[in-house]
């Protein structure tokens, strides 16, 4: 997936989680946030940002924060945070056969793939059909990062823990299902439930995968203007000691 228009600037507070102050070229200008999460290890005053415009009309800002420089060990990381980046990305992913699970066809799109299903109480980020297979996959964007480890959910997520018991459900009635966890950054050593935040979800992720539901974690390459899913990164599932 691509943006438009972007500019890099510094962060300098955010009022509240659906907007934040930047400096850019010297000017305050006031932006939306495309995530509501708390991001608290990634929006630290000074940071660099980056930020797209937009001239839409009924836009209260012209400008989104669309990504983050965290500084590492090794450098700087770029981190995309736009809540919205992952289901695109896994949208264009799928439908180019590049997600390795094993009831999609590689190097070419499903038989039928449509956006947001509902199933029982919950809706499903992707549905499909291939070879006479119904399939279910729920896609789950992931910032957090921890001296090369990711973590996922960066805070307590009922709506994460409730998608993963009906994912279990929709397995023991004949359905293919997965969790895609796009990792909205490079350089990832591998991935891990986030038991210190929320361990209910690590629970229920055990209990999908113990249920027949695939899991799968990828990287992205990630550039100020886009954001693409590269490679299968190792998921630990073990509850730290």
């Amino acid at each position: 997936m691509n943006y438009q228009q972007m500019q890099k600037a510094v962060f300098l507070c955010r009022p509240n989680r659906f907007i934040a102050e930047c400096d850019l070229g010297g000017r305050k200008i006031v932006c939306h946030v495309k995530n509501t999460g708390r991001c608290r290890e990634l929006l630290v005053p000074g940071c660099r940002v980056w930020l797209e415009y937009s001239n839409a009309p009924g836009r209260k800002t012209n400008w989104s924060l669309i990504a983050v420089e965290k500084a590492v060990p090794s450098g700087v990381l770029l981190i995309n945070m736009d809540s919205q980046a992952p289901n695109a990305a896994a949208w264009e992913a799928v439908l180019s056969g590049s997600v390795p699970f094993s009831f999609l066809p590689q190097g070419k799109a499903p038989e039928i793939l449509r956006r947001e299903t509902v199933f029982e109480d919950s809706r499903f980020d992707l549905y499909g059909e291939e070879q006479g297979k119904r399939f279910l996959i729920e896609v789950k964007g992931v910032t957090l990062e921890r001296d090369g480890e990711v973590l996922f959910p960066d805070a307590p997520t009922a709506r994460g823990v409730k998608h993963l018991d009906g994912l279990c459900r929709a397995a023991a009635k004949g359905f293919c299902c997965g969790v895609l966890f796009v990792v909205q950054m490079e350089r990832a050593k591998r991935f891990s439930p986030n038991w210190e935040t929320h361990s209910a979800f690590g629970q229920a992720l055990v209990r999908a995968r113990a249920a027949g539901v695939e899991l799968l974690a990828m990287c992205c390459r990630v550039s100020p203007d886009s954001m693409t899913i590269d490679r299968s990164v190792p998921i630990c599932l073990d509850v730290p000691s």
